[in-house]
């Protein structure tokens, strides 16, 4: 048997895996609930100032605001708790 190939070798693709994932569990999930949410947020920058610390400041300006954006229209809220997380 051979092995198996890495589905993402490129530190960039796998980063873009996990915001994607992350993205599609925040709109999609049925069994999602808020404080999952926020928690997934959390750990989703956690992860990029982690591993990508250098891209930590665009994903603050870009990406949290969409992640949270995404959130608040799943459960119909105008503001979003906790949005002071990092």
């Amino acid at each position: 048997m051979g092995q198996m190939e890495p589905v993402c070798e490129n530190p960039q693709s796998r980063y873009e895996v996990m915001l994607d994932v992350a993205m599609q569990t925040l709109a999609n999930d049925p069994e999602l609930k808020l404080c999952e949410g926020l928690r997934l947020i959390e750990a989703t920058r956690r992860s990029v100032a982690r591993y990508s610390p250098a891209t930590l400041d665009i994903f603050d300006k870009r990406v949290l605001p969409r992640m949270r954006e995404t959130l608040m229209h799943r459960f119909g809220m105008v503001t979003c708790p906790d949005c002071d997380i990092h």
